[in-house]
């Protein structure tokens, strides 16, 4: 049975996590990041740092785990349905474009880390699968209530949730060609179209 951790276990835990954002935003690079100075910006020992994390890839994963968590629950704003699919869709996207803002390097390294660590890589796409089931299932639903036309759910709960993933990621990669709101209009478009053909 997992044990409650303690608060001072959920401090640690938080100015490790906490730091390492902050060193990536700083302009340190994951791979030259090492354990000393992530522990020494969080104010513990090196071998603390050990007591709660297993390596850099779990402190990444940790990270990752949060962010993701907060991305899911906007857009969760859908996947759980209301009468405004289309007004759910837009404030769904609208929030993840604020976190994509908010956590940008953290996002930028995820991707980054996930094209030569295969380990991460799996993690990544575990976390990319929990989207695309929740999309597949609102998907049926809709369909089963007549409201979306025939389509293959899965193939297009795969190719909308990557497309989203990788259009935010390609906004923080380059010199904004737009304003984030009209990547936002033109995800929203796609997906109710996609869904709802119209």
């Amino acid at each position: 049975m997992k044990h409650k951790p303690t608060p001072k276990r959920e401090a640690i835990q938080a100015a490790v996590l906490q730091a390492t954002e902050d060193l990536l935003s700083g302009g340190a690079s994951y791979a030259d990041l090492n354990i000393e100075r992530i522990a020494t910006r969080a104010g513990i020992s090196r071998t603390a740092f050990y007591f709660y994390f297993r390596d850099k890839r779990d402190l990444l994963m940790r990270l990752t785990e949060e962010v993701s968590r907060q991305l899911y629950a906007e857009a969760d704003r859908w996947y759980s349905g209301s009468a405004d699919p289309a007004g759910d869709i837009r404030d769904g996207f609208a929030n993840i474009a604020r976190l994509y803002e908010q956590h940008r390097v953290l996002l930028r390294t995820v991707v980054e880390v996930s094209t030569y660590d295969q380990d991460f890589a799996r993690f990544w796409r575990a976390i990319m699968r929990r989207f695309i089931d929740a999309t597949r299932a609102r998907i049926e639903s809709e369909q089963a209530a007549g409201r979306a036309p025939a389509m293959s759910a899965p193939a297009t709960a795969f190719a909308l949730v990557w497309m989203a993933e990788r259009s935010f990621y390609q906004l923080l990669e380059q010199p904004e060609p737009f304003p984030a709101d009209e990547l936002v209009d033109a995800l929203v478009g796609i997906w109710i179209r996609a869904v709802y053909g119209r």
